[in-house]
């Protein structure tokens, strides 16, 4: 029995700080989240100082800590003995990237086996959730007074199916004077995942564009990405064919949140591309979940569409969610000089097809 409530009950207890337990199949342990603490917390939680740290393999790279198999999934966990001079100060260098030019790193660190492997991966998943850095001290076994949660209650927090229809209405926009925007949530996440409905059915395919959520590039007009443009031509692209959907996902950053794709943006100003920044604060290099567009179309009765994108991934994902892409439709916009490098690394190493 699976309780989703509990992952939201766990994230709300990693953004104040507070020790989190896993109850991993092979064993428990209990999570301080490095970002939220403080030295007084660390105190409390680990008074015999022996809480070794939970990083994941993209920032273990930078601490030489990582095989290759390992350094491949830059979002698996990596446990790190707990030395006697890693205090709470140099826990927080270790957590974030964007201090390594600051902050010279002590070491030698030393990586030693995790005892609850499938734990410490929810530990992670559950980082990205919080939108906090995939970063912990941890101790083997429960905290009786912590939340508690399983892999499969995150699994089961994370599963589309929950997804439903909340509300609908007429909503004319720039662009696209006959739309029908349509809300979607689950019980207990913050963010609803919204679909904008353009024009009539006419018995065709509709086109549809996947847009995640980019606030800097949607709401403020950033010139680092091609997000808002891409919004745009959406809309006036579904306009122009007469019907389609646009479905905008709360997936800010690649599925990392605003706070982490702002870490990343300081890394890019440091000489990191989109996807080095990514797997240096330890997340995928992308973690969108593209089966909630999936469950979307499917409550909107569209099981067959045309894909507006450049992202044959998104091609992929759709289809396996169980809705048939007839034909992907090239969405390609222009360079500016701030956002070249960004549209590159994509077509270079995400496989973009610009």
């Amino acid at each position: 029995m699976t309780d989703p409530r509990a992952v939201a009950r766990a994230i709300d207890a990693l953004r104040r700080g507070w020790p989190v337990a896993i109850l991993g199949a092979e064993a428990a342990i209990t999570l301080l989240a490095i970002e939220t603490a403080d030295p007084v917390r660390l105190a409390s939680f680990d008074p015999e100082e022996k809480a070794a740290v939970l990083l994941s393999a993209g920032r273990a790279v930078t601490l030489k800590l990582t095989n290759q198999r390992e350094a491949a999934v830059p979002d698996a966990p990596v446990l790190v003995d707990r030395a006697p001079w890693l205090d709470f100060a140099a826990a927080t260098a270790l957590a974030d990237p964007q201090l390594d030019l600051a902050t010279p790193l002590k070491g030698p660190f030393h990586a030693i086996p995790l005892p609850a492997p499938d734990a410490a991966q929810t530990a992670l998943q559950l980082a990205r959730l919080a939108g906090v850095l995939p970063a912990f001290f941890v101790r083997l076994g429960r905290d009786a007074g912590a939340e508690a949660v399983t892999p499969a209650d995150v699994a089961a927090h994370e599963d589309p199916a929950r997804l439903a229809i909340a509300t609908r209405a007429r909503l004319p926009v720039a662009g696209a004077e006959m739309a029908e925007i349509v809300a979607f949530r689950t019980p207990e996440s913050p963010g609803e995942h919204i679909a904008l409905l353009i024009g009539t059915p006419n018995g065709h395919a509709p086109l549809v564009r996947l847009h995640s959520e980019c606030l800097t590039g949607d709401a403020l007009g950033s010139l680092k990405c091609d997000c808002g443009p891409q919004l745009d031509a959406a809309i006036a692209a579904i306009a122009e064919s007469g019907w389609g959907i646009l479905l905008y996902l709360r997936q800010e950053g690649r599925g990392i949140g605003l706070v982490n794709k702002l870490r990343a943006y300081a890394l890019q100003d440091q000489g990191f591309d989109t996807v080095d920044a990514n797997t240096r604060l330890g997340f995928a290099i992308d973690a969108r979940d593209f089966r909630t567009a999936g469950r979307m179309l499917q409550l909107l009765g569209q099981r067959q569409i045309r894909l507006l994108t450049n992202n044959p991934a998104k091609v992929t994902a759709l289809e396996a969610a169980g809705v048939r892409v007839t034909e992907r439709v090239p969405h390609a916009l222009p360079p500016n000089p701030h956002n070249a490098r960004y549209l590159a690394t994509k077509r270079d190493r995400t496989g973009h097809q610009l």
